[in-house]
C-alpha cells in the first residue's frame, strides 16, 4: 500500500530503493543528514528535510539500522540526495530493546559505513548486513556474532584474511602449532617464518578454525559453534588490529562496545 507521503511524489524525478540506515547527523534547525547502505545503489547520503521537526514524516524510517524504503532524487545541496520520503520495513525492535545488541547493531552499521565508498553497489554485502540485522533481532545472542561479521565483510570488500596457511612457507593451519597474526600483512605465519615482524599477534590454531568455521556457517545454526573466553579475546584482538590497519582508525562504536563489557563483567 502506498503511503500518503508517497503519493505527493508521483510524477516526479524521483528513485526508490531498500536502505539500512548506516549514521545520521541533525543539521540546521529541522533537517537530518542521513548515510543509508542500499541494496542497488551501495552507499548513499542524503538529507531530509524537516525529519527532526515531523515526527510523523519518517517515523523510525532514518533511525540508526533501521530497514526501510527509500525514495529520493538527486542533486541535492553540497551532492546530497534529496531525501522525499521512507516507510519503515523493520524498526528491529528485538535489538533496541537489548543494551548489547544495539551496541552490536551500531558497530555493524559502522563498518560497512567504513568499508564502503558511495555509489558503488556491493548487494552482496547489503545482504550481509541485513541477514545479521535480522538475525540480531530474532535470535538469542551468539557469542563472537560481530567476529563472524567481520569475517564475512573482509571477504566482500576485498581483504579476505589468509589464515588457513602461512603466508611464507604455505604450510596448512593444521601443521601449524604457534600461528602468529601478522596486521599489516592480513595473515598468519609460523613461528619459522616469522622472523622480525614488528607486530605480530599471537593467536591458537582453535581461535583461527572457530573464524573460519563462524565465515561459512549459515547462521541459522551458528549457535552451535562453541566461542571460548581465549577465542573470544584473540579473535577481538586480530580482527580489531587488521580492521584498524585498514580503516586507519579505531571505530568509536567498537570501543564502547567492549566499555560496555567490561562494565558488565
Amino acid at each position: 500500500m502506498v503511503s500518503d507521503e508517497w503519493r505527493a511524489v508521483i510524477g516526479r524525478n524521483v528513485q526508490k530503493t531498500r536502505a539500512v540506515v548506516l549514521r545520521t547527523l541533525d543539521y540546521g534547525e529541522s533537517d537530518r543528514i542521513v548515510t543509508f547502505f542500499t541494496t542497488d545503489l551501495g552507499k548513499l547520503k542524503g538529507i531530509a528535510k524537516g525529519a527532526r521537526r515531523s515526527k510523523r514524516r519518517f517515523a523510525n524510517a532514518l533511525e540508526l539500522f533501521s530497514l526501510s524504503n527509500v525514495l529520493f532524487s538527486r542533486g541535492g545541496r553540497g551532492g546530497l540526495s534529496l531525501i522525499e520520503g521512507a516507510d519503515v520495513v523493520s524498526h528491529h525492535p528485538g535489538i533496541r530493546e537489548d543494551l548489547e545488541k544495539t551496541l552490536i547493531a551500531t558497530y555493524l552499521a559502522e563498518l560497512v559505513d567504513g568499508f564502503s565508498a558511495e555509489g558503488k553497489k556491493n548487494a552482496e554485502l547489503f545482504r550481509l548486513l541485513e541477514d545479521f540485522l535480522v538475525f540480531l533481532d530474532r535470535e538469542a545472542l551468539q557469542p563472537g556474532i560481530e567476529r563472524f561479521f567481520e569475517m564475512r565483510l573482509l571477504k566482500l570488500t576485498g581483504y579476505d584474511l589468509h589464515i588457513r596457511s602461512c603466508l611464507t612457507c604455505r604450510k596448512q593451519l593444521d601443521e601449524i602449532s604457534e600461528p602468529a597474526f601478522i596486521p599489516a600483512d592480513g595473515g598468519i605465519r609460523c613461528r619459522t617464518c616469522l622472523k622480525n615482524a614488528t607486530t605480530a599477534l599471537s593467536v591458537a590454531p582453535g581461535t583461527l578454525k572457530t573464524l573460519i568455521a563462524g565465515s561459512q556457517t549459515d547462521l541459522q545454526v551458528i549457535s552451535r559453534l562453541v566461542v571460548s573466553d581465549r577465542m573470544a579475546k584473540e579473535s577481538r584482538a586480530i580482527l580489531g588490529a587488521i580492521i584498524e590497519h585498514l580503516l586507519g582508525k579505531a571505530l568509536k562504536s567498537l570501543k564502547v562496545l567492549d566499555d560496555m563489557r567490561k562494565t558488565v563483567l
